[in-house]
């Protein structure tokens, strides 16, 4: 199915307008007292329901990320040679990562 020219800028046009008016009613309700208790019990539920993913993400992914932390540590103070002589392992694992070249 190809789409004309003029078909394309209608949809376009039309999909613009729909971000401006979302945006016009955002701005209307984003300070009323029921929009801010209704995205408060939204965020406090979605926090609740991913808390258990998040923790495992970061329990797997610890080692990476504690070595990504010294290794910039370590970059911004100019001893990455220190780095790489005091922890090989680490070095290894960002390596293998793509975060060293």
């Amino acid at each position: 199915m190809e789409l004309s020219d003029i078909k394309i800028q209608q949809i376009l046009k039309s999909y613009e307008n729909k971000k401006i008016k979302e945006k016009q009613r955002y701005q209307i309700i984003k300070d009323s007292e029921e929009f801010i208790m209704k995205n408060r019990e939204r965020a406090k539920a979605h926090y609740n329901n991913n808390k258990d993913i998040k923790k495992n993400n970061y329990n797997n992914n610890k080692d990476f990320l504690t070595a990504r932390s010294q290794y910039y540590y370590y970059k911004k103070i100019d001893k990455l040679e220190m780095f790489k002589n005091k922890y090989p392992e680490r070095y290894l694992i960002l390596e293998s990562n793509n975060i060293i070249f």
